[in-house]
């Protein structure tokens, strides 16, 4: 055993904080709530009961990264027909900060959408029904929402304050946040898993960081589990030539032991994830197999999700797989397609942007609804934020570019207690500015815990002497019109 000069000598600055901080106040904690606080980030941390009963027990996050155009897809705007290349009037403008790709241009002409739109279904929603014909199918089983809206105007703080809640990186994103509420629900798969699906254009993507999927200041156990496409699916899940799995258990058996010993010395939380992750990739050798055996679906699955499906890292592979996580108890799954940041060439991307999604999500609502599912599954679509009505770069009636609008952006839910065939939201005949029922995205998270039965403002880790919480400390509120 280590002595205790030692073990003073070998503690980071953060353990000798966090001792220093409980030596000071752990009496009167203990005292005041009848327990000692615990380590920050210790994986012996009590999970949270749900204040009320879940809607959803299970989440599909589909996010198309870049920002997709809402009004080429959702917000129709029929009298910006009459505004084609004619300058965006100061007073809708009323003086937008711009991005750097935008600001140093002399005229901000007015680029009405080249497609045409159709209604849909009993709600009467607008679509752009020439991209988007299979989800047309479908709006009445979802719930739309065309007036989103966020603070941030570029990609990586944008994506960041979606996926966590904050511009800032370092905290946990929505899928770590489902996992320390709700736990895992399969014991030989991860809570979170992320997929990344690869567009059929690849003109012009966005990096995608790991720390979208970062338990941040949460137990390591929660952050999210990259599947690969392609080889593999997770990095030397399975045992090296000549190592059957005895040998590995007890290769494990010991590392673990090791680990034990170093948790008792130094009292470092992260020791403890790394023995659960230890454990984790020992059972998912024996379940993900399995479960990445795509050719065990029936033909009529591939019909359905169309033949994209069959082919490692689509978009359509990426769902049905999300859909076979799901089927076995993965509570989130977060799926990104590339792509969306059309600052120019809009009708030369667009279009096949959407062959990758569109009967892709149809299916996926299909499949899991015959499944007796999508009642317990939430299904998220939707960008960081929106696209300006004017153009970036060249405009012709038949293309041009949009660039980024943080004001107002449409995204869509469905399932897990969500109603379908709603339509909330409105913006005014520009898509510049919402003019009635705005939902900030700190609502949308507020919403969305309150499907996985949790009250947002109860809903807290501590961390750093403060009840961390998703939506942060402005005011945000449950949209209840979301609700079914």
């Amino acid at each position: 055993m280590i002595d205790d000069l030692q073990n003073q000598q070998w503690q980071t600055r953060r353990q000798f904080l966090t001792g220093g901080k409980h030596l000071l106040g752990g009496a009167a904690l203990a005292w005041l709530n009848g327990q000692m606080a615990g380590a920050a980030g210790s994986s012996q941390a009590h999970l949270p009961s749900p204040h009320f009963l879940p809607r959803a027990k299970q989440v599909i996050y589909l996010h198309m990264v870049g920002g997709p155009s809402q009004m080429d897809l959702f917000d129709y705007k029929p009298k910006m027909k009459d505004w084609y290349d004619k300058e965006l009037p100061d007073s809708i403008r009323k003086g937008q900060r711009l991005t750097t790709m935008t600001s140093g241009q002399a005229r901000f002409p007015v680029a009405p959408s080249m497609y045409s739109f159709h209604q849909t279904g009993q709600c009467g929603m607008w679509m752009n029904k020439d991209l988007l014909p299979w989800l047309a199918r479908k709006s009445d089983d979802i719930c739309w929402m065309r007036s989103l809206h966020t603070e941030a105007i570029n990609h990586e703080p944008a994506i960041a304050a979606m996926q966590t809640g904050n511009q800032v990186g370092g905290r946990p994103c929505l899928g770590s946040w489902a996992s320390y509420g709700l736990g895992a629900i399969n014991k030989n798969l991860p809570a979170f898993v992320v997929l990344v699906a690869v567009p059929s254009n690849r003109e012009q993507e966005q990096a995608i960081s790991s720390r979208l999927w970062s338990a941040g200041y949460l137990s390591g156990e929660h952050a999210g589990v990259s599947f690969r496409s392609k080889g593999d699916p997770i990095l030397f899940i399975n045992n090296p030539p000549g190592v059957p799995d005895d040998i590995r258990r007890r290769s494990i058996d010991g590392i673990n032991a090791l680990n034990e010993i170093n948790y008792r010395n130094l009292r470092d939380p992260n020791t403890h994830t790394r023995i659960q992750q230890y454990e984790m990739a020992f059972r998912m050798q024996a379940s993900v197999p399995e479960l990445t055996d795509i050719n065990s679906e029936p033909e009529h699955t591939f019909q359905l999700y169309g033949d994209e499906a069959k082919k490692l890292g689509t978009f359509a592979n990426s769902v049905l797989m999300a859909r076979r996580l799901v089927e076995r108890g993965v509570r989130f799954v977060q799926v990104y397609h590339n792509n969306w940041d059309h600052h120019g060439n809009v009708n030369g991307r667009l279009p096949s942007q959407c062959k990758d999604v569109d009967q892709p999500c149809y299916a996926l609502l299909e499949d899991l609804q015959q499944r007796g599912m999508l009642d317990e599954t939430l299904v998220i679509w939707g960008g960081e934020f929106g696209r300006t009505i004017y153009t970036q770069g060249n405009l012709s009636p038949t293309n041009y570019g949009r660039d980024h609008h943080p004001r107002c952006f449409t995204m869509w839910m469905a399932g897990g207690g969500t109603k379908g065939g709603t339509i909330y939201g409105e913006t005014d005949d520009f898509s510049y500015n919402i003019v009635k029922d705005p939902v900030h995205i700190s609502d949308f998270h507020a919403t969305i815990l309150q499907l996985l039965g949790f009250d947002h403002e109860r809903f807290t880790y501590r961390y750093q002497g403060l009840d961390q919480r998703l939506t942060g400390v402005e005011p945000a509120h449950v949209i209840p019109e979301l609700l079914a």
